[in-house]
């Protein structure tokens, strides 16, 4: 972790006003996930994180997720992001609660292989960090 002062700007796409959140001080912690894709699934896959949904974007951003980057290698992807946030387990508990997210994971779920190492409750395997320089 590190601490660091955060500003976010966006534009509200139901009202057309900019909004600006500035956190400072607060601690940042990066996470690293790997996952499988199921043989067949990466075109479908890429083409619906092409666009993905707003309302799983708001609530990536509302559970304190920023960042947030998938990267894909053969049938392997990768994922970074920084939490901002002070309760990991409740928003990770918020966001499996969206409806949203859920219909959004129904669909991603069968497209997506986990690794057979992965610890007990994780979808996507938590990767240890070995290095970082800011």
């Amino acid at each position: 972790m590190y601490n660091s002062k955060i500003v976010i700007t966006w534009l509200d796409a139901t009202d057309g006003r900019t909004v600006r959140v500035s956190k400072s001080g607060g601690s940042v912690k990066r996470y690293g996930q790997v996952i499988k894709l199921q043989p067949g699934a990466k075109e479908e896959y890429v083409r619906y994180h092409a666009n993905v949904w707003p309302e799983v974007l708001q609530m990536i951003h509302e559970c304190n997720i920023r960042n947030y980057s998938i990267f894909l290698r053969e049938d392997t992807l990768y994922a970074y992001f920084e939490y901002v946030g002070d309760d990991f387990d409740a928003d990770m508990a918020k966001m499996a609660a969206d409806p949203k997210t859920q219909e959004w994971w129904a669909i991603m779920g069968p497209m997506q292989q986990p690794l057979e190492n992965r610890k007990k409750g994780e979808w996507w395997a938590n990767m240890e960090e070995v290095f970082h320089t800011g």
